[in-house]
């Protein structure tokens, strides 16, 4: 049997990507025409180790920062969110490991500012590491927000 890849291995593991493709298809329904990318796993990481201290960013404005980048109309929101989870772990993995500077994934949030659950050290571990940061964050329902995050937007992405 194959060992399991570590989350950095994963990260690293860009499969031929980024690529650029022509929308077409089914795909023209829920996104239109034109262009999109398909970023490397490493290129979201990237952006997001660039978020300093006291600010945030959202998933798309890392998508928006891709496309530019690219020169296309936008960037695939599927694999840029699962390219960021991938980061999260990767980093988490490297802090366990002993790593001072890891990628600061607590920064990086879903759409409207929610903090992503999925992430490591779950609400509570991003909600300490937000709050340590001077954010507040607020429950609604099951999900948490960070209040005013349009204020902390980091948009220097590119």
């Amino acid at each position: 049997m194959k060992p399991k890849k570590s989350w950095r291995e994963k990260l690293a593991d860009s499969k031929g990507l980024p690529k650029v493709a022509q929308v077409c298809g089914k795909l023209t329904k829920r996104w239109g025409g034109g262009t999109f990318v398909i970023p490397a796993p490493l290129e979201v990481n990237a952006l997001m180790k660039r978020v300093p201290k006291g600010r945030v960013v959202t998933i798309n404005e890392l998508r928006a920062a891709l496309a530019a980048k690219h020169g296309t109309d936008f960037a695939c929101p599927i694999t840029t969110g699962i390219f960021s989870w991938i980061a999260a772990h990767a980093a988490a993995e490297a802090e366990t490991g002993g790593a001072k500077r890891v990628t600061p994934y607590w920064r990086t949030l879903k759409v409207g500012g929610e903090v992503n659950p999925k992430y490591p050290g779950g609400i509570a571990g991003l909600r300490a590491r937000l709050e340590a940061e001077g954010h507040q964050v607020q429950q609604k329902g099951k999900r948490f927000f960070v209040a005013d995050f349009e204020k902390r937007l980091f948009k220097k992405l590119v």
